[in-house]
């Protein structure tokens, strides 16, 4: 199959960004001819705010760039994972006007939520869920702590919901919890087009041992993240317990001044992933206290992959991943003396913890690896080529030779990789003058 990914890198490594890039290694690695449109929000400094304010309702050149990219590959199908703010909605009337399925990963609540997060003052805010305009977002500034980035936000939902575009120009939603599938489904969003994939690790990196005595926290140190209730909570243990913090974040200086005043506590910074896994390997809980719903909670399953249980609070996503007492524990969310006590009460039955540390990784086996995931995802592509068809819709033609001159795409044959080197700045090496002349659907 001949696949187009599509993706806007934030300025900050995230979860977003790792699952783009894991899909893509899963496809090429499976066969599959992948070639991909990427931009990265460092753009928005040569764009100024008003410039990348109006690209992030309507790009007109993303959509010209797609257009023509989709004539020269033919694709079978558009898979997006984050278009705000530089690519927009655009992408999907490209892919549509040329008869080409689209499928978008729903990795946040950006379509219910200015800030993405449905959280406010160190708690879950819904105030503007199933709302046409987010005013109570605009009025609050809850996008970075701005109006305008905010009116910005909301002006994009607002936009794509007068056109339709969330309910007509996508053929299936790729949603990576249930809990996150319920919002929206409460939202508005065709519940039919909804299908929950979860995310996954790859490749296994095999299990830990566990033996290093100590708790880990691996995340954006942020506050919807819970890093204040972590620290807290770590102040109300009984008898010390090292903790080690992986992660940067505006709240770095905070862990930092924590470490100088409790020996217990030390911040390792941003890791590489291979050295983040073994810290979990040998970590004897993962401690995941976050503070907002989350639509999944990539660093538990990466924390089950080495056979690592985790603590989370019974909320959200964290608690349908988390099987109270077998692969992990719960704790009352947003209260810190109740993570105490979970943390406390895991480290101390060496025989309960073994158990799950079992089970953590039989989790991860059968549910978050790449052979399951890959099923799922073939399975969300074959709905969403039906769907198009069903609608009358023109698909493109059957897998055949590409040019592998073209955009850096090679021929898809069996067990060939099939590689785009991403452009964090453009995309597959089009003629950019000969995409603006499409922009008017010429």
């Amino acid at each position: 199959m001949r696949i187009l990914l599509c993706h806007n890198y934030y300025q900050q490594p995230g979860g977003e960004d790792q699952v783009f890039a894991d899909e893509r290694r899963l496809l090429q690695s499976r066969g599959h001819a992948v070639a991909s449109l990427t931009l990265h929000n460092d753009l928005i400094r040569r764009l100024g705010p008003w410039k990348a304010a109006r690209r992030a309702i309507w790009n007109s050149e993303s959509y010209a760039r797609l257009r023509l990219l989709i004539r020269r590959q033919r694709p079978h199908l558009l898979h997006c994972t984050n278009l705000f703010p530089l690519i927009s909605p655009a992408a999907y009337y490209a892919a549509h006007h040329e008869g080409v399925p689209v499928v978008q990963s729903l990795h946040n609540y950006r379509l219910l939520c200015p800030n993405a997060l449905c959280f406010r003052n160190g708690w879950p805010c819904e105030d503007c869920l199933g709302k046409v305009i987010a005013w109570p977002a605009i009025l609050r500034g809850c996008y970075r702590g701005s109006r305008l980035g905010s009116a910005v936000a909301a002006a994009v939902q607002v936009v794509h919901h007068c056109k339709g575009t969330w309910a007509s120009m996508i053929d299936r939603y790729v949603v990576p919890s249930h809990f996150a599938r319920r919002k929206f489904v409460e939202a508005g969003l065709p519940p039919e087009k909804l299908v929950v994939k979860p995310n996954f690790v790859h490749p296994d990196p095999g299990a830990g041992t566990g033996q290093g005595g100590y708790a880990v926290f691996a995340g954006r140190l942020s506050p919807e993240k819970g890093v204040e209730l972590l620290l807290a909570a770590w102040r109300l243990l009984k008898k010390p317990v090292p903790l080690k913090v992986v992660g940067d974040g505006p709240l770095a200086e905070r862990v930092r001044a924590a470490c100088g005043g409790d020996r217990a506590v030390q911040w390792l910074g941003r890791l590489p992933f291979d050295q983040v896994s073994r810290v979990l390997g040998e970590a004897a809980c993962l401690v995941f206290p976050s503070a907002c719903y989350e639509t999944f909670g990539r660093a538990i399953v990466e924390s089950f992959a080495k056979g690592t249980p985790a603590i989370v609070p019974r909320m959200g996503a964290m608690a349908e991943l988390v099987d109270d007492g077998r692969t992990g524990r719960h704790f009352q969310a947003g209260n810190p003396a109740a993570l105490a006590a979970a943390v406390e009460n895991l480290l101390s039955d060496p025989f309960a913890l073994a158990r799950m540390r079992c089970a953590a990784r039989r989790e991860y086996q059968h549910k978050f690896s790449a052979e399951r995931n890959y099923e799922l995802l073939m399975a969300i592509y074959e709905q969403a080529r039906h769907e198009r068809r069903r609608r009358g819709g023109k698909t493109a033609p059957s897998p055949g030779r590409l040019c592998a001159a073209e955009d850096g795409m090679q021929p898809a044959q069996p067990s060939v990789a099939c590689h785009t080197p991403p452009n964090h700045h453009g995309v597959d090496a089009l003629d950019l003058e000969e995409a603006r002349g499409l922009h008017d659907g010429h």
